[in-house]
Order: C-alpha cells, then sequence, then structure tokens
C-alpha cells in the first residue's frame, strides 16, 4: 500500500475525518506500508495538504473529501444543528482527554459525558480513571466532577481542569473554577478562537480576581497542535524502545 493510501485508509477508520495527531498514530499502523523515511510525520502532513482526496476542515484537523458532507454536518458552526454543536464539544474534550494520556496523567471525564462519541470511540474509551479521585471535602468535589476533563498527578491532585465552551456561557465555567481555587491546579477554557474576546470580558470581573491568573485560554487550534506535536513525541519514544 502506498502511504497516501495508508493516510486514507486511517481517515476512513476514524468516520472519515482525523487530526493530525491521529493520522500519525494510526497512518503508520496500516499493514502493508513502506514509510522508507526518517521523517514519516512530515510526509502524512504533506500528503494531507496536496492529496486531492482530502481537505481541511481547520488547523491540524482533517478529512476525505468523499465524506464532505457527512464531516461538514458535525463540525457545523450553524446555530441551527445542536447535535453538531455537540459533536464538536465532545470532540476537543476528547483530545483534552487523550493529551492528558500522552503527558503521563490520570484522566477523568463526567459521567454525562462518557457516551458521547469521539471519532468512531466513546468518551469513556479514552478517559484513565472510571472513578473521581476523592481528594477534598465533599461540596467542593461536587462541582470538581462536572468539570468537562481533569488530569490527575501520580499523588491523585487534580493538576489542570479544562471546560470546554462551544456555545455555553463561559461564565458558568469560571465559577466552578472559583470554588476550586484552594488547589495547586491550572484552570482551562477550551473553546474557538473567536471566542477570546469574550472570555477576557468574563475573566475581567471581580469575582473572579481569586483565580485570574491560573486560567488560561486553549483554542481549538492549540489544542490539534499539541495533540500532533505530543503524539510525534510518543511515537517516537515508542519506537526508541
Amino acid at each position: 500500500m502506498k502511504q497516501y493510501e495508508a493516510v486514507i485508509e486511517a481517515l476512513k477508520e476514524n468516520g472519515g475525518y482525523a487530526t493530525l495527531g491521529q493520522l500519525y498514530q494510526d497512518a503508520l499502523k496500516v499493514p502493508d506500508t513502506e514509510w522508507k523515511t526518517k521523517t514519516p510525520f512530515a510526509s502524512i502532513r504533506r500528503i494531507v495538504q496536496v492529496r486531492e482526496e482530502i481537505f481541511k476542515i481547520r488547523p491540524g484537523l482533517w478529512a476525505l473529501e468523499s465524506e464532505r458532507e457527512k464531516v461538514m454536518e458535525i463540525f457545523s458552526e450553524e446555530k441551527s444543528k445542536p447535535k453538531a454543536r455537540e459533536y464538536t464539544h465532545s470532540f476537543y474534550q476528547g483530545l483534552v482527554t487523550e493529551i492528558g494520556n500522552l503527558k503521563g496523567y490520570q484522566t477523568f471525564i463526567p459521567a454525562q459525558d462518557k457516551n458521547k462519541p469521539f471519532a468512531q470511540k466513546k468518551l469513556r474509551d479514552l478517559a484513565t480513571l472510571s472513578k473521581f479521585h476523592q481528594f477534598t471535602y465533599p461540596e467542593v468535589l461536587r462541582q470538581a466532577i462536572t468539570v468537562d476533563v481533569t488530569w490527575f498527578n501520580e499523588r491523585r491532585f487534580p493538576i489542570s481542569f479544562f471546560e470546554v465552551e462551544h456555545s455555553t456561557d463561559i461564565h458558568r465555567s469560571l465559577l466552578k473554577f472559583v470554588e476550586l481555587q484552594d488547589f495547586r491546579a491550572d484552570f482551562y477554557i477550551v473553546a474557538d478562537a473567536h471566542r477570546k474576546a469574550e472570555y477576557e470580558d468574563k475573566l475581567a470581573l471581580s469575582a473572579f480576581a481569586p483565580v485570574r491568573k491560573y486560567v488560561k485560554f486553549f483554542n481549538y487550534d492549540d489544542v490539534a497542535n499539541l495533540h500532533s506535536k505530543m503524539s510525534e513525541v510518543a511515537i517516537a519514544e515508542a519506537g526508541l524502545l
């Protein structure tokens, strides 16, 4: 099988679309493909950019031209398509979870989200924890356990909390972070780049002063790019082993 055919096969296996990170992981595993290059990641990046069978949805996210209609239904930005908005939310929730896994953290997704789709999987297939670590008082845990993605360190304390805000109110997520202000953790709002101004306006409110220096904005492109870089490192390390 030729290299571009392996990339197309990997896209098919992921439901017709994938990030570069997913392609790095899956295309290299396609049987009977000879890469014969010291830079397979660069080859995959070139293939998605030049092959007419593949188009770019947004930076770091690619799809099969033959699946364009279906894929754009999933990632549509139209406000009249609530299912598409929900799918975009769960997609980036999944990427953040995978990044945490690649970094060596324990990852948790709330119960209400575990059956939501991520490519050909469910979010429950990605998280490494089925139970939330009981690291503090019950009244605080009730807020913490609802955060979209939590990364825990080896001591079972939270290291990072992520709220994905595709179309919902950023204000509510910041309120959750205020409840968690006593822990040495970072807080992230994950959203489309166009919502950064809204995020900054909300964070400037005096109510959020206690967490302001700990909260960061992580846009979708940043998530996809970090996922790709972390996948490169993980594959390279596995090859060395």
